[in-house]
């Protein structure tokens, strides 16, 4: 499996980028918010949730990371939990609302990797300032990945459209994501329809805003609010 160079800026599309961030700071643009967030606010309901003790944190399958693997198992159930992940980073605490509804095996390959600790210790490999941050992979060298991989998943409803949304990293195979994931640093539109969205940062994109390639992540906790 090739290097994952990650999403990429298309030809001709800086000043483009350049002049979509500038009308979403002058305008106020509205983004688009995850949808089991519709209506309420994505970060005001993770935060909540969490100070009010809401939320469970799932426990570890393994003591020390786990960073090659066959398949991944089968341990989220979309029916019965929003998930969370809470990356503690060298920068500071990052919380992603996780669209287990728009990207199930997306989101149960990520939870999956993180309760066997795959991310401990990993490089924030690929940081573009004004683009993304990029991490997931354990050599750091961008050509890292699981041991599996598996295909795309696209939400027609989700969009590239504002900062800190998180997507699947991947080589020109359509069916070669893996571990590999970015967080958006500005409204990345050609990328929409081309890379999975899986979650959402509801707390912390000042963190991502602050991350270079320097930083590491120390450890993901995954966190379960109920569904009712």
């Amino acid at each position: 499996m090739g290097p994952r160079s990650g999403p990429r800026y298309p030809v001709g599309m800086r000043a483009v980028l350049m002049f979509t961030l500038a009308l979403a700071l002058g305008l106020g643009l509205a983004s688009c918010k995850p949808k089991k967030a519709a209506g309420t606010g994505g970060k005001t309901t993770a935060v909540s949730a969490r100070e009010a003790g809401d939320m469970k944190t799932l426990d570890y399958l393994s003591n020390h990371p786990v960073q090659k693997f066959d398949k991944p198992e089968v341990v989220t159930d979309p029916k019965k939990c929003d998930y969370y992940a809470e990356l503690d980073t060298t920068k500071g605490k990052i919380l992603i609302d996780l669209l287990e509804d728009s990207a199930p095996v997306t989101v149960n390959s990520f939870v999956f990797l993180a309760l066997n600790h795959f991310y401990d210790g990993v490089r924030w490999h690929r940081v573009v300032p004004g683009f993304v941050a990029q991490a997931g992979d354990p050599t750091g060298t961008g050509a890292g990945d699981a041991g599996y991989s598996f295909g795309l998943e696209i939400d027609e409803k989700l969009a590239y459209d504002a900062p800190g949304w998180v997507g699947m990293a991947r080589t020109q195979d359509p069916n070669s994501n893996s571990s590999q994931f970015f967080i958006t640093l500005a409204p990345t539109p050609h990328l929409t329809g081309q890379y999975t969205i899986f979650g959402k940062v509801v707390e912390g994109m000042d963190v991502v805003r602050k991350l270079t390639q320097e930083d590491k992540i120390n450890r993901v906790r995954i966190l379960c609010k109920e569904k009712e």
